[in-house]
């Protein structure tokens, strides 16, 4: 049910969900439009979900096969007993559900979290993949800088529920007050849910997630710069002008290492560029993408 209206979110037409084994998890998967089209595959973020690309997908279904999933221990997926919530985990996910879909070059599309495993993906399976597109991350964005420091204490000060679905969507729109009113409702309903007592509780694994972001394993980082240097991928960085998480002076940085990764700022969006400003996000996808998928 709704937070606010007592009906979800409107969904693009020929949305088709399945669960996949991978890695020892069910892991559940959406795809929209032809089976036989080009396919994108898109990664969310930390606390993102699989339904974060439905505009997208509504916009380009015509044209591609879209695939998204809920990454382990979010959503619709299960949680991992091992709380193994790396990158090394999160890379392995995306070469099973690939090779399980029977997808052998697409392009791949990564937002923060699910941007790192994107470059991780380009550097290792360049044969694979036609494009890469990556949602405000570069080297250095998860350790340190303000973006990272507001995300530690976001995860330190999380409750672990809410008493009811406004004081919820509450507290989301004290996060993320650049929220449209729908994409607000949307990750209302796609990362909570109401608990067995009646109060509202998380669809994913806090406890276990929040862990491998306050008190990581070093020994589990990864350093992007050489795995940016080695990426042979046509590459498009968007960035938003306002996020304190992916600095312009990095961006810059990125580019002059590698010139086949180019960056666009999209100037009145944050962290969340596909929600802050959907529709420029949808054009520098669409344009960039158009030459090198081919239909």
């Amino acid at each position: 049910m709704s937070a606010k209206t007592g009906t979800g979110p409107a969904e693009p037409p020929q949305e088709r969900t399945q669960h996949l084994q991978v890695n020892g998890l069910r892991l559940l998967c959406r795809e929209w439009g032809r089976a036989e089209a080009p396919a994108l595959v898109l990664l969310h973020g930390l606390r993102g979900f699989s339904g974060t690309w439905r505009a997208l997908a509504a916009a380009l279904c015509d044209r591609y096969r879209l695939i998204a999933y809920d990454q382990r221990g979010r959503g619709g997926s299960d949680w991992d007993p091992q709380r193994n919530y790396y990158t090394d985990a999160y890379l392995s996910d995306l070469e099973s559900v690939v090779d399980q879909l029977e997808v052998q070059q697409f392009a791949l599309l990564g937002h923060s979290m699910g941007g790192t495993t994107s470059y991780v993906y380009a550097a290792h399976h360049p044969e694979r993949l036609a494009a890469l597109v990556i949602e405000d991350i570069a080297p250095g964005s998860s350790a340190s800088g303000p973006g990272a420091q507001r995300i530690v204490r976001e995860m330190q000060t999380l409750p672990s529920s809410f008493a009811s679905w406004a004081e919820a969507g509450a507290y989301w729109e004290g996060l993320r007050p650049s929220l449209s009113a729908a994409a607000l409702e949307q990750r209302l309903l796609e990362s909570m849910r109401e608990g067995s007592t009646g109060r509202i509780v998380w669809r994913y694994d806090t406890e276990g997630i929040r862990a491998t972001r306050i008190a990581p394993d070093p020994s589990r980082a990864v350093d992007l710069w050489p795995v940016i240097e080695r990426i042979k991928t046509p590459t498009l960085l968007i960035h938003g002008g306002a996020s304190d998480f992916c600095p312009a002076s990095t961006v810059a940085a990125v580019c002059s290492r590698n010139p086949i990764i180019r960056a666009v700022s999209v100037a009145a969006a944050g962290h969340y560029v596909h929600d802050d400003a959907p529709g420029e996000f949808l054009a520098h996808v669409a344009d960039f993408l158009t030459p090198l998928l081919r239909h």
